[in-house]
């Protein structure tokens, strides 16, 4: 399998019969990114902003921020705080850095935010749910030889620095239907490390992040993401992607090697936030058809 991480602190395997439910509709309140990873201790955190985010710099702010959405059926509480979320999970290797900046205030940098960022895995898996049927044709995600937790894997926060930076190493998630490529997050401020993961303050901003067809497609022709056949749905056919490009949650991606795409990629993105909203995405919302076979909410598992 390609570009397999392994974490030598994970706990045993957990199959779960949980729930599934519609998918989580989004946005992103996001404009340009960072586009080298450069030490971040001694780079400020400023963005490469698109003509929209300039325009409204102009006005005493430093981009439009967009509307916070549900979360969806697939989040868990008590996501644990560690920069590698791989838990074994076999996958495209990538490097995720977000620059969380304060919109209201001249894209200033917002240190000590707290990112939250949940995925699913090749074959388009969700941890906590991984009974939940992802669509087309795949192994059943016990199949996939990884001694990844079944309630943790490709979950995880991280804390902003003092430029608002923040970096996870991840995989390129699969695909399930009727959705494109993605990553679910939140923006958390106001809270502290406790017990391993991230309690208190409030949640900013809930959002999702995309990638390029070209990449995606790419990267779904190889081991293991092949194993999962079906009708994948491209960006101009999503129905959360709104066609914004980095102020809608693309993401700027980088080939490790430009000519083997399973070597991994390099992702960025500023997020602009607002500090002093709230919104945790909880409740009802849009997002299409459950997964083909998924459990009803009812028989959902309490969070890990």
């Amino acid at each position: 399998m390609t570009g397999n991480h392994r974490n030598t602190s994970i706990t045993r395997r957990r199959a779960l019969a949980v729930a599934g439910g519609t998918v989580a509709a989004g946005g992103l309140a996001a404009a340009g990114y960072q586009s080298a990873f450069a030490d971040t201790t001694s780079t400020t955190a400023t963005a490469t902003t698109t003509t929209a985010a300039t325009s409204a710099t102009s006005s005493g702010t430093c981009m439009q921020l967009m509307s916070s959405v549900t979360e969806g059926p697939y989040y868990l509480d008590g996501a644990l705080v560690r920069k590698d979320i791989t838990e074994g999970k076999s996958g495209v290797p990538l490097t995720l850095r977000l620059t969380v900046v304060d919109a209201t205030d001249g894209c200033t940098p917002v240190p000590g935010a707290a990112v939250e960022i949940w995925h699913c895995d090749a074959w388009g898996y969700y941890s906590g749910y991984t009974t939940a049927n992802p669509g087309g044709s795949a192994p059943a995600e016990s199949e996939d030889g990884s001694t990844a937790d079944d309630t943790t894997y490709l979950r995880g926060y991280q804390i902003a620095n003092a430029n608002g930076v923040v970096k996870f190493e991840t995989i390129i998630p699969g695909w399930y239907t009727p959705r494109t490529c993605h990553i679910h997050l939140k923006v958390h401020t106001g809270g502290e490390k406790e017990n391993g993961t991230y309690e208190g303050g409030k949640v900013n901003f809930t959002g999702q992040l995309f990638f390029a067809d070209e990449i995606a497609e790419s990267v779904f022709s190889l081991e293991p993401y092949s194993k999962h056949t079906g009708s994948y749905t491209k960006l101009a056919d999503d129905m959360v992607y709104d066609g914004g490009g980095a102020s809608s949650g693309l993401l700027t991606l980088k080939p490790v090697h430009k000519k083997d795409p399973s070597k991994g990629y390099k992702g960025s993105l500023t997020l602009g936030v607002d500090p002093d909203a709230e919104n945790t995405g909880a409740g009802s919302g849009g997002g299409g058809t459950p997964p083909s076979g998924a459990p009803s909410p009812s028989s959902s598992s309490s969070s890990s």
